[in-house]
């Protein structure tokens, strides 16, 4: 396996850049992110209220995200972006400031979450629909699967930085040190020269609708988004889970739950910097195919792990196999879509995403609570499998479509980007 195919995109100073502008603000963000779980947890010793603020940052993506969509194959994508990201800035400023001046309530912190997610939701997919422009079609995998990377790179360095901060300092200065991290995302996006791109004048909710169905008549697409769904519904929820399956299952206190969310950000990013060079050899098909089926089996040696040491190594398998997964799906809607439908293709995954994982991982959580929770995550994987061998025995070859040409993109006029 060839690492310089893997890494090939950093290569590319536009997209390195882009790239290095991005970790920054990453790091920044998860840094706010644990510093914040736990102000609010200390403030209001509820956990409800910390669901409020956790679901506060991510139902606006699946309520925005076809806003997002739209606008991305509609105007500058990088102006997009550029303006979503200074927003961001801003909010994380001002809660910067009622944090120096006062203590802030957990109202006035959902509140902000809201704010931030709605920007992240329009923003993202236009961040999204760049990749194709920074790097050519060949390496595009590689591009997906190292940007996710410094997402989940910036989770596992984040959270470390952020209590070094907060316990040295305060958390004025962790808001603040995130605040002036999204300026190096804005420095990155100036120093993009973009060709561009020809002006859409459909109405915005038109052109949503427009998105969808292409999506549905795509059949490379459709598969790729019921694969999702299946991955989302019954794998997905361990991320969200891991604190429970900790506190109920395995013992432990904060440096467990620490350990295992670390082992699996590690798995990811090992994932994200080897998966441009697996997708080169094996194809995008067989990556997604063998993630789907290998990612449940991980799930179920986690969720069997008899202590923490052997629950850690199995995460980093199943963050890894999970990773690989979300990595094909998103590679597959960047390879068929044309320029013309990206962002709103791209916005479909991430609706189904928030969508389905907001309902998996509350109805997984609360079957737990009843059932226990390694219980119900081992029958989730082995509900995946089964459906996935009923798939393979009812309808053979079901996957082949993945490595036929998009007909449906061929017919689309797609703009020189």
């Amino acid at each position: 396996m060839s690492n310089g195919v893997a890494l090939a995109p950093l290569r590319r100073r536009a997209f390195a850049t882009v790239w290095a502008g991005g970790f920054v603000s990453n790091v920044g963000t998860w840094m706010q992110a644990a510093a914040l779980g736990y102000y609010v947890a200390h403030l209001t010793r509820s956990a409800g209220w910390s669901a409020v603020v956790a679901a506060g940052e991510f139902a606006p993506t699946a309520l925005l995200g076809p806003i997002g969509g739209a606008i991305a194959d509609r105007w500058s994508r990088r102006a997009i972006f550029l303006t979503t990201t200074l927003a961001q800035a801003f909010f994380a400023a001002v809660l910067t400031w009622a944090m120096i001046v006062g203590h802030p309530s957990a109202g006035v912190i959902a509140i902000y979450a809201v704010a931030n997610g709605c920007m992240f939701a329009l923003g993202f997919p236009a961040f999204q629909s760049l990749l194709p422009e920074l790097v050519p079609a060949s390496e595009l995998p590689a591009a997906i699967g190292i940007s996710s990377a410094s997402w989940n790179l910036g989770r596992v360095i984040g959270p470390v930085l952020g209590t070094l901060v907060y316990q040295q300092w305060g958390i004025p200065w962790v808001l603040g040190l995130n605040a002036v991290s999204f300026f190096a995302v804005v420095a990155a996006l100036l120093t993009l020269r973009l060709p561009g791109r020809p002006p859409t004048h459909a109405p915005l909710f038109a052109a949503i609708v427009d998105g969808i169905r292409f999506v549905r008549a795509e059949p490379g697409l459709r598969l790729t988004v019921q694969a999702l769904c299946l991955n989302t519904l019954f794998v997905a929820p361990f991320i969200g889970l891991i604190p429970a399956m900790v506190e109920k299952e395995l013992g432990g206190g904060k440096r467990a739950v620490g350990l295992l969310i670390t082992a699996q950000g590690l798995g990811a990013v090992a994932m994200g910097f080897v998966f441009g060079a697996l997708v080169e050899r094996h194809g995008v098909r067989r990556v997604m195919t063998t993630a789907l089926v290998a990612g449940p089996v991980a799930l179920a040696a986690y969720a069997s792990a008899p202590n923490l040491g052997v629950a850690a190594v199995a995460l980093v398998a199943t963050g890894s196999l999970y990773f690989a997964a979300l990595s094909s799906f998103s590679s597959t809607a960047q390879l068929r879509a044309p320029g013309e439908y990206r962002g709103r293709v791209l916005s479909t995954n991430q609706v189904v995403l928030g969508t389905v994982y907001a309902i998996s991982v509350n109805v997984e959580g609360h079957l737990g609570d009843t059932f226990g929770l390694r219980t119900v995550t081992i029958v989730g994987a082995a509900i995946s499998l089964l459906v996935l061998l009923v798939l393979r025995v009812t309808r053979p070859g079901i996957t082949a479509v993945l490595d036929t040409p998009s007909a449906l993109s061929a017919q689309v006029s797609v703009p020189t980007d």
